[in-house]
């Protein structure tokens, strides 16, 4: 555990001329920690969800179509849910709360977006279990730069799609458009992008990855990431003849940690008592 957590601070201060990403590890944990429940109950509900789509598809895999299906059924159903739960936990970094029927009014007007990530996830996992391998099992030259292709092609891909629920929740509705942007952001931003998955996968092993922080937390942590990188979009718009390069994020991020505050570590466990 501890060895995990100082991985993210490494990664944090590796990359401490962004001082916004050390906010953003801190307002992420802040409003996880705030609303501890109901991250846990999304996180929990997503379990029950994935382990159904692990479990039922074989007890039918004397019919190897049907089982085949039920499991891209229930993984997708899975990315479906995760886009109500990503539109829901938006209103966490705007520093407000959510009830039950948020999420229900979430899943309605987003489930397309998580269909489609869903069916994208299945044409990821169809790349890296069948037709990569398949390609470098040619043992040729032809082979062996296809499959190094559609490698790089899918990394650069999961790297530009980690923000397509953020995206969707805050700049766009149109499914052709958010993978668009999701795409600009990657390339006027990699490092950033690069550094977020890293976070990403740091989150998602953290012991008991899917109760806490688990999917909802990830979610959580990427829509923090894209609202605050749009201050520097808000920022260029407003300065363009600005260095791009040199982004003042301490002045942008000035009312943002004035909201957020900071706390010790008996504020945190005894809210109360400070």
């Amino acid at each position: 555990m501890v060895w995990k957590i100082g991985i993210v601070f490494f990664i944090a201060l590796a990359y401490n001329s962004k001082p916004m990403f050390g906010f953003l590890i801190k307002k992420t944990f802040y409003d996880l920690w705030d609303n501890l429940f109901k991250v846990v109950l999304l996180n929990l509900v997503f379990l029950v969800f994935f382990v159904a789509a692990l479990l039922i598809p074989p007890l039918f895999e004397s019919i190897p179509s049907l089982s085949l299906t039920l499991m891209g059924l229930g993984i997708v159903w899975c990315f479906v849910y995760l886009s109500g739960a990503a539109l829901t936990l938006k209103a966490l970094s705007d520093y407000r709360s959510f009830g039950f029927a948020d999420f229900l009014g979430s899943l309605k007007s987003a489930w397309p977006a998580g269909l489609l990530l869903g069916i994208l996830f299945l044409l990821g996992l169809l790349l890296v279990r069948v037709i990569i391998p398949f390609y470098f099992s040619m043992e040729s030259f032809f082979g062996l730069l296809l499959g190094t292709l559609l490698f790089w092609t899918l990394l650069v891909g999961i790297l530009a799609l980690q923000f397509y629920f953020p995206i969707h929740s805050r700049l766009d509705t149109k499914l052709p458009k958010i993978i668009k942007k999701c795409f600009i952001i990657f390339l006027d931003n990699t490092p950033f992008c690069i550094l977020t998955f890293l976070i990403s996968l740091v989150i998602l092993v953290i012991p008991l990855p899917l109760l806490f922080p688990g999917p909802a937390g990830l979610l959580l942590f990427l829509d923090e990431a894209l609202r605050l990188r749009i201050f520097k979009y808000d920022w260029l718009a407003a300065n363009p003849n600005a260095n791009h390069r040199k982004i003042p994020w301490d002045a942008l991020l000035f009312e943002e940690r004035e909201k957020t505050g900071s706390r010790t570590l008996k504020g945190l466990i005894f809210p109360w008592k400070d």
